[in-house]
C-alpha cells in the first residue's frame, strides 16, 4: 500500500487504464518483434530491385521508382520486409546475399577473450620451493627415539606386564 495514495501498485495501474475507458493491451510476440525491427530507405530501380548493405532484393515492380522502406532484423538481412506509405508488399526476393547480418548488429553473446599469457609457470614455481624447503628442514628420526632393544623409554612390554601379575603387583 503506497502512503500517498492509499493504493497498492497494481490497483493504481489499473485504475490509470479504467480512467481512459480501456485495458490494457498485453503485447504480442509478434508485436514485441516489430518493436525491435530496424529499417531503412531505399529506392527502387528501374529493374525493380533494391540494394540494402551489399546485398540486393528483388521487389514488386509496382514500386519502380518509388523510395521504399525497407524492415530488417540486424541480425538476419536474408528476410527483408518491403512498405510503401505504411502498407505492407512482401518480403523481398533475396537476388544476391553477400552480407549475412548489419554491420553495425553486434553479436548477442560476445565470445570472451582469453587472457594473455604471462609465460609464467606457478605449478614450477611451487613444486621448487616445496623442494628447497623440504631440503632446508631437518627430518625427524624416528630411530632415534628408540632405545637399544627397539623400544622407547618408559614403555613396557607384554612380559612386563605378565611378570607384575605374577610378582603380586598389581592386577586388573
Amino acid at each position: 500500500m503506497h502512503t500517498e495514495t492509499g493504493q497498492s501498485p497494481l490497483a493504481r495501474w489499473q485504475a490509470g487504464w479504467e480512467r481512459l475507458g480501456r485495458t490494457p493491451a498485453i503485447p504480442t510476440a509478434t508485436d514485441l518483434t516489430e518493436a525491435f525491427l530496424w529499417s531503412e530507405w531505399r529506392s527502387v530501380t528501374k529493374t525493380a530491385t533494391v540494394s540494402l548493405h551489399a546485398n540486393t532484393y528483388q521487389v514488386d515492380s509496382t514500386l519502380v521508382g518509388r523510395r521504399v522502406e525497407l524492415v530488417f532484423s540486424p541480425f538476419d538481412l536474408e528476410t527483408v520486409e518491403v512498405r510503401y506509405r505504411d502498407k505492407s508488399y512482401g518480403k523481398a526476393l533475396p537476388h544476391t546475399i553477400s552480407r549475412h547480418a548489419h554491420p553495425k548488429a553486434r553479436p548477442e553473446t560476445p565470445e570472451p577473450e582469453p587472457p594473455p599469457q604471462t609465460g609464467i609457470d606457478y605449478l614450477a614455481l611451487t613444486a621448487a620451493a616445496h623442494h628447497q624447503q623440504l631440503r632446508r628442514d631437518e627430518r625427524i628420526g624416528y630411530h632415534a627415539l628408540y632405545g637399544d632393544n627397539g623400544q622407547i623409554p618408559g614403555q613396557l612390554s607384554i612380559d612386563d606386564v605378565v611378570g607384575l601379575d605374577t610378582e603380586g603387583g598389581v592386577s586388573s
